[in-house]
């Protein structure tokens, strides 16, 4: 659609004879990154307007040939480096200033290669969040869910693993985790999008409130996901040390895990998230239990890691600071 609306405006609507490139800055801005199409237009149009201006004036001055390309290009890629532009900036510039410079031309081209990069990339934003938006709990849904649950999964198979004293289970338990651990980003580049398409699009605005909701939990989120990345470590240095393994310390990881899962069903169905905080409070209880058993060294890490992700999870859920620590037994700093 952005492709075929900005082929039809730039020809019928402004008469270029040659509108191939307004829909190619539309696919172009389209195809980039959910939560970049701002910017990349803006890259674009900036990398146009520099490698345009660029080659207007030197082909003006000393004519066009391949030693003037050659510079037009050299110029035009400086200007965008000079002004701290990205990669994407750059390529334009230079995509631009080679175009132009390697044609006689005078100045109507160069301003009918920038009209029809302002055509292609308005087009695009307006197509992406005014005509076609995403739906941004979709994106939140389809995001959250596969983070979230691969974490749960990987807690649920270390506490398997310290139950049974499991060291190669432990060890595959901390590869995978720490494999989807660096590939969560994603999530925070998605959750950016759907921010992105409820402020802009009218259509979506009444997803504001559920979209900010997750970005007040997203930061305590990945402040869980960090804890619990410690915890499938520590428990790997608890099992190849040989410390003793209370009943109540790989329950307690269990059920951690069991908190994470339900949170993402409680958010994203609207409900109160009392189960989520039922399963963490449960955590608690099993890792008091596992203290009074007693714990050493490496176990201890486990237990403070996993009041902090119980923490953590509590305060996604709505509680306040306070109110999630102490029912964590978080000592206060």
């Amino acid at each position: 659609m952005a492709a075929e609306l900005s082929w039809f405006i730039t020809r019928e609507v402004l008469g270029n004879a040659e509108p191939l490139f307004a829909p190619a800055v539309a696919v172009g801005t389209i195809a980039g990154a959910f939560s970049n199409r701002i910017r990349r237009t803006i890259e674009m149009l900036a990398g146009v307007i520099a490698g345009a201006v660029v080659a207007h004036l030197i082909t003006r001055a000393i004519g066009v040939g391949p030693v003037q390309t050659g510079v037009v290009v050299a110029i035009a890629i400086s200007a965008a480096v000079l002004f701290r532009g990205s990669g994407g900036v750059m390529a334009q510039a230079g995509g631009t200033g080679l175009l132009l410079a390697s044609v006689a031309q005078g100045p109507d081209l160069a301003v009918a290669r920038t009209e029809s990069a302002l055509v292609g990339g308005v087009v695009a934003i307006a197509v992406a969040f005014l005509i076609l938006p995403l739906n941004p709990v979709r994106v939140l849904h389809r995001a959250t869910g596969k983070t979230m649950d691969a974490f749960a999964r990987e807690l649920t198979a270390t506490a398997t693993a310290l139950a049974h004293r499991d060291r190669q289970q432990a060890e595959d338990a901390l590869k995978r985790f720490s494999t989807t651990w660096e590939q969560r980003s994603k999530t925070t580049d998605l959750v950016a999008a759907a921010r992105q398409v409820v402020v802009l699009s009218p259509w979506r605005r009444r997803r504001l409130g559920i979209v900010r909701q997750y970005e007040h939990a997203a930061e305590h989120l990945e402040n869980a996901y960090t804890s619990a990345h410690d915890i499938v470590h520590w428990t790997v240095a608890t099992v190849r040390a040989g410390e003793p393994v209370p009943p109540g310390l790989p329950a307690s990881i269990e059920q951690t895990g069991q908190a994470l899962r339900l949170l993402y069903r409680d958010f994203f169905a609207a409900r109160e998230p009392a189960p989520t905080r039922t399963r963490a409070l449960r955590a608690i209880k099993e890792l008091d239990e596992a203290c009074a058993d007693g714990v050493e060294f490496s176990g201890n890490v486990v237990v403070s890691r996993v009041r902090a992700v119980v923490g953590e999870l509590l305060q996604a859920s709505g509680l306040p600071q306070a109110e999630a620590n102490r029912l964590a037994h978080i000592r206060p700093n």
